[in-house]
């Protein structure tokens, strides 16, 4: 059997954008509800699929990927929030862990796959970016971290909230496919956000102008906050687009050496 690739997940344009200018020029093409594309890396093909924010959208665009381009490896990559100290922006996480948060309880997810963790960490300790192992955790809906912070057992190295990654490994589980999830700090633990990401965000967790200039104008107060998180954003970007260029060569020697 040839090689058939790698397959990527990824929910916000502003976490893709970087990495596809450090690609080269992708193939782009809108299909299915989705934004996909394709490249390569050292000859070998690589899809990469925006899915969109939250559990419901990662699931779907996860399953799509898996049965479209039949990849042999899959990764996930992202922002995320730092919820304890000791993490900065811009410094990148591979998960070792990835827990999904419900209503009252903290529930383990299928785990990265412990070999291409250690391969990849190997890769990118050797950089110039912190990177560290730690444990993505997953909430079902938009949590602020400090709520979050006294429900997870102090022993969790470095744990970081997302909102997407629980779906992603249980889909991987599910068809069989080694993965890893990789993200990237950008907001440290002591930036609590003086707003809801559901406040810009419609019923299905798209961000809408006509929802962020409404809040902007009831909380004027955020627009300092807003433009230091943009520029974190920035930050985390270039960072994150540099750890998972270093990630997929690391992945592609790993499937041309069988």
């Amino acid at each position: 059997m040839g090689i058939t690739g790698l397959g990527l997940v990824a929910a916000m344009p502003e976490e893709i954008a970087p990495l596809l200018r450090r690609v080269g020029k992708p193939r782009k093409e809108h299909r299915v509800g989705y934004n996909w594309y394709r490249f390569e890396v050292s000859g070998v093909p690589v899809t990469l699929i925006e899915s969109g924010m939250g559990l419901r959208h990662a699931q779907a665009a996860t399953r799509a990927l898996i049965e479209d381009a039949a990849p042999q490896l899959l990764l996930n990559f992202g922002f995320t929030g730092a919820v304890r100290p000791g993490l900065e922006v811009a410094d990148l996480v591979l998960a070792e862990r990835v827990l999904f948060l419900a209503e009252d309880r903290v529930i383990e997810q299928p785990i990265p796959a412990p070999g291409l963790v250690q391969a990849v960490s190997a890769s990118l300790a050797s950089g110039t970016q912190r990177m560290v192992q730690g444990t993505v955790i997953t909430a079902a809906s938009i949590t602020s971290k400090q709520a979050l912070q006294a429900r997870l057992p102090s022993e969790l190295p470095h744990p970081v909230l997302d909102m997407e990654s629980a779906a992603f490994m249980t889909e991987a589980a599910r068809a069989g496919i080694p993965a890893l999830v990789l993200r990237c700090i950008s907001d440290a633990a002591d930036e609590e956000l003086g707003f809801s990401l559901d406040e810009f965000c419609d019923a299905d967790l798209k961000i809408r102008l006509p929802r962020v200039l409404w809040t902007i104008a009831r909380k004027p107060r955020i627009i300092p906050q807003l433009i230091r998180l943009a520029d974190n954003t920035s930050r985390a970007g270039k960072s994150l687009a540099t750890g998972v260029h270093g990630a997929l060569e690391t992945l592609v020697e790993v499937l041309k050496n069988g």
